[in-house]
Parts: structure tokens; C-alpha cells; sequence
């Protein structure tokens, strides 16, 4: 006969965080909002028209899907007469994306439909921003230039060496040493499967990389394409050969 045993009850034991990662969730989880999301990893503003168009919905039932990711702290908006434009809150945002992006990424054997969307798809693959870094086939080639020279650690504790400090302060690429991101991370690219540059520092170079006239954005994606002078230079800073950022 089994003795009968008494357990106690052992209360609540639920996570404090279980409330705001399921509602995390709910946010991300619908087409339209992870549309938007994602196109919004360009680092730029939208207007709440762009993002209705882009995603293919009317803008009524944009605005509504707005309006729960602003209230849940996904992005940030503001007004300029007429329009409104929303962009992702933070880095910190734009990482969490990117990271379920690249676990979801479709198999990159698989060949999209249509000679547009294969475009599309190439353009992307070949060179685009990552939220305010480069990712692509340009972010690893530069990635790996960078290890290459000694210039950056991906290795383990991901970090910019003394002589990438050095690199960076000589080319003119400001890094803002002040913030609390951290100055170097490896970001999963999701096409190429390996880590490129993100950190303070791939937003420092993405940027100098766009102002200086390196790289161009293409369309209304994230796709950027690098430029003759941009070929130039990264061949002569980085040893890049330009058939490589082709």
C-alpha cells in the first residue's frame, strides 16, 4: 500500500519577467508589425505612410498596429506637421530583432520567387545595414580585413586591440567612447551565418562608411552599394580588393 505523501504548495513561483516577455511576444508575433519592424532596421525614420505601403495594409490599420508597439516601448515617434514618423527605440531593440531574424532566416539554398525578389534577395545578401552597422558580404569582407590586420578581436571577448583604437582615430571614424553600448560585438549576419562588426565601433564605421561616399543606400531596403571611392579606400586602409565588394 502507497503511503500517501503531503506536498506542500509551494506558491507562486512565476518568473517577474514572464508578463513582459510574453507581451514582447504578442507585439513581434503578428505579420504586419514584424513587417514594419524590420524594415525599420535601417536605422532611419519612417512615416507611418511608408510603413502601410511597405507592409500592404491601409493606413488606418497601420496606425493601429503603431500605436501597440510605440505603447509597448518597441519604437519611438514623433510629428512633423502631417506626418508621423516612427523608429526603433533603441540599439537594444535593433539587436533583439536582428538576433530572431537570423534564427527564422529562410534556408539561403532556397531561390526566391521572381526575378524581382531575387534582386532584392542578392542586393541584400551583397551589402546592406544592420540597424547602424554593415552586414552582408561587405560587413564579414570588413570583419575579417579588420581581424586580419590586428585591428579587432571577434574571437572570444569580441574587442577593438590597441592598434584598432589607433586605426580607427587615424581614418577620421569618430567612436564614442562615453556610451554604455558596448564598443565592439560580434552580430550574427543572417545570410552569411557568421559574425560581422557591430558595437559603437560598426556604427562609427557604417556611418563614416555613408557620409564619406564608401557605400550609397539602393531602394527603400536596407541594401547599400559601395561606391568607386569606397572601393578605393577600403583597398587602401583594409587590403580589400574590390572584386570581393562586388
Amino acid at each position: 500500500m502507497l503511503e500517501r505523501v503531503s506536498i506542500k504548495d509551494p506558491g507562486n513561483r512565476r518568473d517577474a519577467r514572464a508578463p513582459g516577455l510574453a507581451a514582447l511576444a504578442g507585439l513581434v508575433a503578428d505579420e504586419t508589425r514584424a513587417a514594419c519592424l524590420l524594415a525599420l532596421l535601417d536605422g532611419r525614420a519612417w512615416t507611418a505612410g511608408e510603413l502601410a505601403r511597405h507592409a500592404g495594409v491601409a493606413a488606418s490599420t497601420l496606425s493601429e498596429h503603431l500605436d501597440k508597439l510605440v505603447a509597448g516601448g518597441l519604437l519611438a515617434e514623433e510629428r512633423q506637421g502631417r506626418h508621423r514618423y516612427v523608429r526603433l527605440v533603441d540599439t537594444r531593440i535593433a539587436q533583439l530583432l536582428e538576433d530572431l531574424a537570423a534564427e527564422v532566416a529562410p534556408d539561403p539554398a532556397r531561390r526566391p520567387r521572381g526575378l524581382r525578389a531575387s534582386t532584392a534577395g542578392s542586393a541584400m545578401a551583397r551589402a546592406r545595414t544592420c540597424y547602424d552597422h554593415l552586414a552582408g558580404r561587405l560587413g564579414i569582407t570588413v570583419t575579417d580585413a579588420l581581424t586580419a590586420q590586428g585591428l579587432l578581436d571577434i574571437e572570444g571577448r569580441v574587442g577593438l586591440t590597441e592598434a584598432g583604437l589607433r586605426w580607427f582615430a587615424g581614418n577620421g571614424i569618430a567612436l564614442d567612447l562615453t556610451t554604455r553600448r558596448p564598443l565592439a560585438r560580434a552580430c550574427l549576419d543572417w545570410t552569411e551565418r557568421r559574425p560581422h562588426l557591430a558595437g559603437a565601433a560598426g556604427a562609427a564605421l557604417c556611418r563614416h562608411a555613408l557620409d564619406a561616399g564608401w557605400c550609397v543606400r539602393i531602394g527603400t531596403e536596407r541594401a547599400v552599394k559601395v561606391t568607386p571611392s569606397g572601393e578605393r579606400a577600403l583597398h587602401e586602409l583594409l587590403g580589400i580588393e574590390a572584386v570581393s565588394l562586388r
